[in-house]
């Protein structure tokens, strides 16, 4: 006999692909104007300076520069400079 019960039926069939969100550009990179920085969902890190956010929440630059990262009252911004 059997000692584990037969399992369920999955849901999720087939593995979905990656959204490709996170770090595209590090801190001390250079970037030109409409580079994307960071995909993400919801405003994880707030754009500072020189910095644009798309519709959903891509930060991209609005200048060619360096990348900065730097926190404010516990909240993370990225600037260019």
């Amino acid at each position: 006999m059997s000692h584990v019960k037969a399992g369920g039926a999955t849901r999720q069939a087939s593995p979905r692909p990656g959204k490709r969100r996170g770090l595209k550009k590090f801190g001390g990179e250079t970037v030109k104007v409409g580079q994307i920085i960071i995909r993400q969902v919801g405003t994880r890190t707030r754009p500072g300076v020189n910095v644009g956010m798309g519709r959903d929440y891509t930060l991209f630059a609005m200048k060619d520069g360096v990348v900065s990262f730097f926190t404010r009252l516990g909240k993370s911004f990225v600037a260019v400079k």
